[in-house]
């Protein structure tokens, strides 16, 4: 995402790169300099009596005219490269002088010298806030989202911060407000709250925050398609379509939790998980009933599903796929992910998905188990070129199944999707 450069002291917040372009902004920078101190040098020293332009004042006025236009082109000069950095790096400054910036995002975003001075182990004098690259192309948003009053309620603005976060200003800067507190009755103990997250007689709306959302309950929210993830995900009765989710198969690419375990019983074993757009985190649950803890990444788009998880004693992650995963290299011994991964979409590029697999290549631990579940694949050249990106890591296939399957929203058609089971190599 980058890191941030902010210079209070000019008004400006930048977003930072090494890249290429950065490298072609130095050498014409570089150029510049050199060109103007030759032109300098040349105009000082093109008269054969330099003694004698001193003491003369109609060369002395003709001299003050050249530095004049030499201090212009350089001026000029550093206003062209401050703009081809822009065109060249794809970033613009936030502006902390405009009236619309929020005094709180100003204050966030200012630099705090470290008490002690320079930190001799890490070598920083101050500590630098954190905001998203794309903050700046949604200012106006990432300011009304900034604007609340100091040690007060925060506004009902949940959905201000989610908008943000889908439009890539993540991290959001912190805030000094109390968020909403929303009163959680009526929750059912672990494990019960597995498969019934509120006691009997509670309907569990009363425990949610449901503003920004159509539906205000859920009963509202069963029967509804949400993706091809939560079709009826938020309806647990026994017997039904989530609750035999992993434990029946309906197709040939729907694997059994167990069997997906057993394979990764010769190689230290499955303890923790993570499960990349988990809907309402019945994958966890499955897992949880058999001891191994699973961390589920969602967002609240069209219905909680954050504080629905939670209810069911499960650890939701609230975090957009285009964020690098906050964890550390080689943690997890099995990755469980859907379509939910498809970030490339229709007519996009493939290294935004590439970019995604490295970070979950990196989160793997070698030996652990990447599980790709019911993968829609649009087209031919789609499942080919998610085939040779996942040649490319090396993982040895335990399972790989590619299949029909009728679409699950109803409609009839039948869909191609990839399922596998996956295991990271060693690697030098």
């Amino acid at each position: 995402m980058g890191s941030v450069s902010l210079k209070i002291g000019d008004g400006t917040a930048r977003f930072k790169k090494a890249t290429l372009c950065s490298s072609a902004v130095n050498i014409v920078m570089i150029f510049s300099v050199i060109t103007t101190n030759l032109f300098a040098l040349y105009a000082f020293t093109s008269s054969p009596k330099h003694t004698q332009i001193l003491h003369n004042n109609k060369n002395i006025s003709i001299i003050s005219e050249q530095v004049s236009i030499i201090l212009r082109e350089i001026n000029l000069s550093q206003k062209k490269l401050a703009q081809m950095e822009k065109e060249l790096l794809g970033y613009e400054s936030i502006d902390l002088s405009r009236p619309n910036i929020a005094n709180e995002l100003k204050m966030f975003l200012q630099h705090h010298q470290l008490p002690l001075g320079k930190d001799s182990r890490t070598g920083i004098t101050e500590m630098v806030p954190s905001v998203g690259h794309l903050c700046e192309k949604n200012s106006d948003l990432l300011s009304q989202y900034m604007s609340y009053k100091i040690n007060a309620p925060c506004n009902d603005d949940w959905s201000v911060a989610q908008k943000l976060i889908v439009k890539g200003c993540e991290p959001l800067p912190r805030r000094r407000c109390f968020s909403k507190t929303v009163s959680k009755v009526g929750l059912n103990p672990f494990p019960n709250s597995l498969w019934n997250p509120f006691v009997v007689g509670s309907s569990g709306n009363k425990s949610v925050n449901w503003s920004g959302l159509n539906c205000k309950s859920f009963e509202c929210l069963k029967g509804k398609k949400l993706s091809k993830e939560c079709i009826d995900c938020f309806d647990l009765v026994k017997n039904g379509n989530e609750n035999q989710r992993f434990v029946k198969v309906k197709s040939k690419n729907d694997f059994l939790v167990d069997d997906v375990l057993d394979l990764g019983s010769s190689n230290g074993g499955v303890r923790i998980g993570f499960d990349i757009g988990g809907g309402s985190g019945t994958f966890a649950a499955r897992m949880a009933e058999r001891n191994v803890t699973v961390i589920t990444s969602t967002l609240n788009v069209d219905a909680p599903f954050s504080e629905f998880i939670a209810a069911r004693g499960l650890f939701p992650l609230y975090l957009s796929l285009d964020h690098r995963f906050p964890f550390y290299d080689n943690v997890f011994d099995l990755i469980h992910a859907s379509s939910a991964i498809d970030v490339v979409g229709v007519g996009g590029k493939i290294e935004k998905l590439e970019f995604l697999m490295f970070d979950i290549d990196r989160i793997l631990r070698a030996g652990g188990l990447l599980w790709i579940d019911n993968f829609y694949c649009a087209n031919e050249e789609k499942k080919q070129a998610l085939t040779r990106l996942i040649e490319k890591f090396g993982y040895k296939k335990l399972k790989w199944v590619v299949g029909e399957k009728v679409d699950s929203s109803g409609s009839g058609k039948s869909e191609v999707v990839l399922s596998a089971v996956l295991q990271k190599p060693v690697r030098a």
